[in-house]
C-alpha cells in the first residue's frame, strides 16, 4: 500500500515538513515510492513480459496499429519525435503518469543540444527558448579536513540548465501535429506478445481497462524499472547505482548565479549506512532566482546500504544547510529525483542485453550511460541523430531482429571505460579510510588542473580519448599510490581484468 504523508512524519521527519510545504506533496511521494519500488522489483522472481505469440488470446484484435510503440513518456519524447516528424514514421507513446513531463531537470552544455536540431525536430530557437539559465563556469571540489581540497574550474561544461517538460513539451506537440501519430497517458505497459513480423502490446488505463494495440518495433524507454530490461538481462539489468534528490528552490543565501558546482563534497564518507555511503552535492543556476540542489551517491546494486529515495530525502533536507544555507524566504518549487544506473560491462564490447527480435531499449532501460555526469539524458541528445536514422534504415530493410537491432546503440567504449571509474567513488568502509573518495578525487583534480584545459572538459563530458585517460590515469597513480592497492579491492581479481577487457576494447575501436 503507499505510503500517506502523515505516515512519515514520524520515520522520515524533514521530508514530511518538505513534502507538506507544496501543494502537490503527495504525488510527489506516491511517484518517488514507485520509483523506489525498484529495490523491491530485484528480489522478486524475473517478471515474463515477453511472450510468444502462442499465449495471446484468440478472439483479442488490436485497437490500432503502428510502425512503433514508445512505452514510457519522457525521454522517449525526443527519440519518437525525431521519427514520427523527420522520417514520418507512425507512432505511439503510453506512459503510465503523464507524457513529457520529468522528474528531474536537466544541464548540458549548448554544443551538444545541436545535435537535436540536426535531427530537424527542433529549431535553434526552440532549442535556445528552453535554456533557462547559462553559467560562465562550473568547478569541481572535494573535502579536505585541512581546508586544502583543489577547486577545479572548466568552462563549457553542463553550462545550461535546461527545462526538461518545455523542451518535451515541444517534442510532444510536434508528434501530435502529425498525422496518424497517438500519445496517451496514464497507460501503463503490461506485457507483449511477439509474432514473426511484428508485436502486439497489452496496456491497461487509470480505471482497468486494457488495450491491445499492433506494432512493427516495441521501443522500451521505461528507465530503470523496466520490466523488459529485467527479463532481458535475468533480473540483473544493472550492477550500479546514482540513487538522487534534489529541489529545484529559491531564497537560498550567498547563492553564486554564475557558476555552476558540478560535484562538491562537504564532508567524510557517512559512516551510518552498513558500508558507508560517500555524499556528493551538485548545485545549478535555474530560471531567475531558481538554484537546483541534488544530493547523491554511488553504490553496488548488491550492497547492504540503504538505498531508497525515502530515507536519502530526509537526509537531503536534514543536512541542506551544510551545502546551501535556505534563508527566509526559501521556497521549494517542486522536488527532483531518480535512480541513475550503471552496468559494468565484463568485456571488451557491450554485454548488457539491449534488444531482443523487434523490441529494442533507448535511455535508463539500455543502461549505457555514464552515471558520472553525464547519464541518460546526455547520452540520448548525443546519440539521437545515430540511434533515429540507423532505426529508420532498419526498419525499411525489415532488419528488426536481436542481432540487428542491437547494433543500435548508445555504448561508447569510451564511455563504458570512463564508467568504471564510478566504482573508485562507491564507499566500503571495510577497504576505505573515511575520506578516501575524497582525497582519490582531489588527487584527480590535481592532475587535470595540471593538464590543457581539454582534459578536464574531456572528462567532465565523458569524451576523453584513450590516450588522455592513460596519461590521467598515470599520473594520478604516481601522485597518489594508494589507487593501485585500493583497483584489487575495489574491484577485485574479475572487476579488475573486466576493466583492462573495457580498456583493450576501446583501445582497438574504430570510434577511438
Amino acid at each position: 500500500m503507499p505510503l500517506s504523508l502523515e505516515e512519515i512524519k514520524k520515520t522520515h521527519p524533514d521530508l514530511y515538513k518538505a513534502f507538506s510545504s507544496l501543494p502537490d506533496g503527495q504525488r510527489h511521494l506516491d511517484h518517488l515510492l514507485e520509483i523506489d519500488g525498484y529495490w523491491e522489483m530485484l528480489e522478486k522472481p524475473v517478471p515474463e513480459v515477453i511472450i510468444p505469440s502462442s499465449g495471446l488470446p484468440a478472439d483479442i484484435t488490436p485497437n490500432s496499429e503502428y510502425d512503433l510503440i514508445y512505452a514510457g513518456g519522457t525521454l522517449s519524447l525526443l527519440h519518437a519525435g525525431v521519427m514520427a516528424c523527420t522520417y514520418r514514421r507512425k507512432v505511439l507513446i503510453l506512459d503510465r503518469h503523464e507524457p513529457a513531463k520529468s522528474t528531474r531537470d536537466w544541464n548540458i552544455s549548448r554544443n551538444e543540444l545541436d545535435n537535436l536540431v540536426r535531427t530537424g525536430l527542433f529549431t535553434e530557437s526552440e532549442i535556445d527558448s528552453t535554456i533557462v539559465r547559462r553559467y560562465k563556469a562550473g568547478w569541481v571540489e572535494f573535502f579536505k579536513p585541512d581546508g586544502s581540497q583543489k577547486r577545479l574550474m572548466m568552462q563549457n561544461v553542463l553550462d545550461c540548465a535546461v527545462d526538461a517538460d518545455r523542451l518535451l513539451g515541444i517534442a510532444k506537440e510536434k508528434i501530435l501535429a502529425t498525422p496518424g501519430c497517438t500519445v496517451l497517458s496514464g497507460m501503463t505497459f503490461l506485457c507483449c506478445y511477439r509474432f514473426p513480423d511484428y508485436v502486439i502490446v497489452k496496456a491497461e488505463d487509470r480505471e482497468g481497462r486494457v488495450f491491445y494495440y499492433k506494432t512493427r518495433v516495441l521501443v522500451d524507454v521505461m528507465g530503470i524499472l523496466s520490466p523488459i530490461a529485467m527479463q532481458l538481462n535475468q533480473g540483473i539489468p544493472q550492477t550500479h547505482v546514482c540513487p538522487t534528490v534534489g529541489t529545484i528552490a529559491s531564497g537560498f543565501e550567498n547563492v553564486d548565479y554564475e557558476q555552476g558546482e558540478i560535484l562538491v563534497s562537504t564532508s567524510p564518507a557517512e559512516m551510518s549506512s552498513r558500508k558507508g555511503r560517500q555524499l556528493i552535492w551538485e548545485g545549478f543556476p535555474g530560471s531567475g532566482t531558481q538554484y537546483i540542489t541534488y544530493l547523491f551517491f554511488y553504490d553496488e546494486v548488491d550492497s547492504p546500504n540503504d538505498k531508497s529515495l525515502l530515507a536519502l530525502f530526509d537526509t537531503y533536507f536534514r543536512i541542506l544547510g551544510e551545502y546551501k544555507k535556505p534563508g527566509r524566504d526559501f521556497r521549494i518549487h517542486r522536488p527532483v529525483f531518480g535512480i541513475i544506473p550503471a552496468y559494468f560491462h565484463d568485456g571488451f564490447n557491450r554485454t548488457r542485453e539491449i534488444a531482443d527480435d523487434r523490441i529494442i531499449l533507448f535511455g535508463d532501460a539500455a543502461s549505457l550511460g555514464s552515471p558520472l555526469t553525464f547519464c541518460g539524458f546526455g547520452s540520448m541528445v548525443r546519440n539521437l541523430p545515430r540511434l533515429t536514422a540507423d532505426l529508420d534504415r532498419a526498419m525499411a530493410e525489415d532488419a528488426l531482429s536481436k542481432e540487428n537491432l542491437e547494433k543500435i546503440s548508445a555504448y561508447e567504449p569510451n564511455v563504458a571505460s570512463m564508467a568504471n571509474l564510478m566504482k573508485y567513488m562507491c564507499y566500503n568502509s571495510a577497504t576505505d579510510e573515511p575520506n578516501f573518495v575524497n582525497d582519490l578525487m582531489n588527487e584527480v583534480m590535481i592532475v587535470l588542473d595540471s593538464l590543457p584545459s581539454r582534459y578536464r572538459q574531456a572528462m567532465f563530458r565523458d569524451e576523453m580519448k584513450f590516450d588522455e585517460l592513460m596519461a590521467v590515469m598515470v599520473r594520478v597513480a604516481w601522485r597518489y599510490p594508494r589507487v593501485v592497492r585500493a583497483t584489487f579491492e575495489k574491484l577485485g581479481i574479475p572487476g579488475s581484468l573486466g576493466f583492462l577487457k573495457n580498456l583493450a576494447g576501446w583501445a582497438f575501436s574504430p570510434s577511438r
